[in-house]
């Protein structure tokens, strides 16, 4: 009888957190782009490497986090993008690969992908905003926690950022937002 109950409440536990826990769902770029056609949606692009201690803290504090998570399904595409890995992306017209890529490097410091020189990011992790035609929005650079990213994303996603021409115009709306992720 009581291993009966346990069971039925680990059951009972395990598909609400089910419910509760969401992922992201993350696509290529091209992929991205291909969906812009379709459905047109802003694309968030996390740009890591797989030795970058503060990008696999992004994943597990922020990107796991369930409010980010909702919010960028529902609003971007989202696009994982290893900025030292081999893949091969095709950006406006041009294709970008990593033709220095030491697959025995593989989860050291490796050979930058042209795709991360031509976006300049220069510290990882960076996550790279794109409007709605895959145009180049902004890179933010760094380890953000939940309600750090939410300015980001609420910004873009309004196109706030068209409207500010000096710093002091964003030093104002990031004084007057208010968080609604969290944390």
């Amino acid at each position: 009888m009581i291993k009966n109950i346990s069971l039925t409440l680990l059951a009972v536990f395990t598909l609400s957190f089910t419910a509760i826990a969401q992922e992201i769902d993350w696509v290529t770029l091209d992929e991205a782009l291909e969906l812009q056609k379709e459905q047109p949606k802003k694309i968030i692009m996390d740009v890591y490497t797989n030795w970058c201690g503060p990008c696999k803290m992004l994943d597990k504090n922020t990107f796991q986090n369930p409010d980010v998570a909702a919010y960028i399904n529902e609003h971007y595409y989202a696009v994982k993008f290893n900025a030292e890995g081999n893949s091969k992306l095709t950006y406006k017209g041009q294709v970008f690969e990593n033709p220095s890529y030491d697959p025995q490097k593989a989860n050291r410091r490796n050979s930058a992908h042209e795709f991360s020189r031509f976006l300049q990011i220069q510290a990882y992790p960076t996550m790279v905003f794109f409007d709605e035609e895959g145009g180049f929005i902004s890179p933010i650079s760094g380890y953000l926690k939940p309600q750090q990213l939410e300015l980001y994303l609420k910004l873009f996603k309004s196109d706030k950022h068209k409207e500010m021409t000096s710093q002091e115009q964003f030093n104002a709306y990031y004084k007057a937002f208010e968080p609604k992720f969290k944390e």
